[in-house]
């Protein structure tokens, strides 16, 4: 049930009185906000609803589900200034086949219409996703399929796991289960494209002053502090986390790792 746009900017107002700066909306279907209000109302107006509010530096929201996301969210999120340049979209599949077995509700050709629309408006966004290795009567083609969706897009990290049967649902009782060890290959195929792609998403930073707020100390090295873009990436620079926790600080990046970048702190 979608909850009052009144009561979540109240709520946001007063997190934002007790000194937050970063705000996440949260939903399991978040672009279905609003639908079954009367009268209905659209997400991307409460992405700039939200992202209006005075002193509220940074808005995050997932998750997002091609089958409901509008360009309207793009659009707004291109147009609201405390909106991050980041998108959580899992795919699942690059192969339409698999799709509608899983009966996810969008295509291939939907899910890169998304994307299209992020890159034209919003060029240096983050873009993250979800995909299953595996599925029931997934082959080789199909998940060649995945892979050249990856490729088109080059996601910025995706989340990626093997097809497990989950009691009560459909596809675990399919005949046509995949044997664990092709599972397991194409899951150590496609770990390997995810790490090519996210080490190139975060190397593109190298030399770049980015913003980070700053969240906690970095356990490993304890002279410096961890924060992330508004992009979402992790990044590591000196600091004492008792004087930084919470605050907005930029760092010119000298390091990029496949999942984290570091640098030095310019203020």
């Amino acid at each position: 049930q979608s909850r009052p746009v009144e009561s979540i900017l109240e709520e946001v107002k007063d997190l934002v009185s007790q000194g937050y700066k970063e705000i996440t909306l949260l939903g399991q279907n978040i672009d279905a906000y609003g639908r079954d209000m009367i009268p209905k109302r659209k997400f991307s107006d409460l992405i700039s609803a939200v992202g209006s509010t005075p002193g509220l530096e940074r808005l995050r929201f997932v998750t997002s589900h091609p089958r409901y996301m509008s360009l309207g969210v793009v659009d707004a999120v291109a147009e609201t200034p405390a909106a991050c340049e980041s998108f959580h979209i899992p795919f699942q599949s690059g192969s339409n086949e698999v799709l509608a077995a899983m009966g996810r509700g969008h295509t291939r050709e939907k899910y890169l219409h998304i994307i299209d629309r992020i890159r034209s408006r919003i060029p240096g966004a983050s873009i993250t996703a979800d995909v299953i290795v595996g599925f029931p009567g997934e082959t080789e083609e199909q998940f060649q399929e995945t892979l050249s969706l990856m490729d088109t897009v080059v996601f910025d990290s995706v989340n990626t796991a093997a097809y497990s049967p989950r009691p009560n649902t459909p596809a675990a009782i399919f005949e046509n289960q995949i044997a664990d060890d092709v599972k397991q290959d194409r899951l150590n195929r496609i770990n390997e494209l995810n790490k090519k792609h996210a080490a190139e998403r975060r190397a593109r930073l190298m030399g770049e002053t980015v913003e980070i707020l700053v969240e906690e100390r970095n356990v490993r090295v304890p002279t410096q502090v961890m924060g992330r873009t508004r992009h979402g990436y992790i990044v590591y620079c000196e600091g004492d986390i008792d004087e930084l926790r919470g605050k907005l600080v930029d760092v010119t990046i000298d390091t990029s790792h496949t999942y984290y970048l570091a640098g030095k702190r310019i203020n």
